[in-house]
């Protein structure tokens, strides 16, 4: 491939991992992560409530990695409420996971930026043999996209196995109890997605760009190896 075809996709990949190191720095200081509504199942059971009377029962959640936000609705209007994970709900929660998830952000955004480091040297400046090289740069691709796809594994088990909502809606309430009536994930999580893929789309255009996949061995090597035997 063509020197210069071979910058302008290198500075494809660096601006593309570049953009993702930003948007997920943005997706990890987001509250956004999980939206949804929350039941209050003793309330609705007291008055027997059903159809239209069930909605002042039903009241919202929204959260992310450190803050959220909850509305709670027991028939007699909402009680908004500001909450923090550390340290008001770090005894409720799976803390080894979600601590284990802003790890992997963290890895995910640094790991990001070296890699758009390495993918404009590569483009404009002479790369070294291994960090700097082709090698290196299926290396940050790797290494992102495997983050990527360990923070939606992880926060998804947090959310639907361990029902974290439920404990949310549910810290310090002693009266009531809230059951989850709906939950989805918002367009912070979704970002992380984004990043694994476009991580991936990366490795691939270094491919593209001529490089072979480490550990692969070409044809001519072998072919010359075993001449060489042959001789002797």
């Amino acid at each position: 491939m063509p020197a210069q075809q071979k910058k302008m996709l290198f500075c494809t990949a660096g601006v593309l991992s570049l953009a993702c190191a930003l948007g997920a720095a943005a997706a990890v200081g987001c509250q956004l992560w999980v939206r949804g509504s929350v039941l209050c199942s003793t309330g609705a059971l007291l008055v027997n409530a059903s159809g239209p009377e069930l909605h002042k029962f039903i009241g919202d959640i929204q959260y992310g990695l450190f803050s959220g936000h909850r509305v709670r609705q027991c028939g007699l209007g909402g009680r908004p409420q500001r909450f923090s994970f550390f340290p008001d709900l770090l005894r409720i929660i799976p803390a080894s996971i979600h601590v284990s998830v802003i790890l992997f952000c963290t890895v995910l955004i640094v790991f990001a930026l070296v890699g758009a480091g390495f993918f404009m040297l590569n483009a404009f400046g002479s790369p070294y043999e291994t960090l700097h090289g082709p090698v290196g740069l299926y290396l940050w691709s790797f290494i992102c996209c495997s983050c990527g796809c360990l923070i939606m594994i992880l926060f998804s088990s947090e959310v639907k196995i361990h029902h974290l909502s439920e404990k949310i809606a549910n810290f310090k309430e002693g009266t009531f109890t809230f059951k989850t009536h709906s939950e989805q994930f918002a367009n912070s999580f979704w970002t992380i997605l984004v990043c694994s893929l476009v991580h991936f789309l990366n490795a691939l255009l270094i491919r593209f760009a001529g490089f072979e996949f480490p550990f692969s061995k070409s044809k001519d090597s072998g072919t010359i190896t075993g001449a060489v035997d042959l001789m002797y």
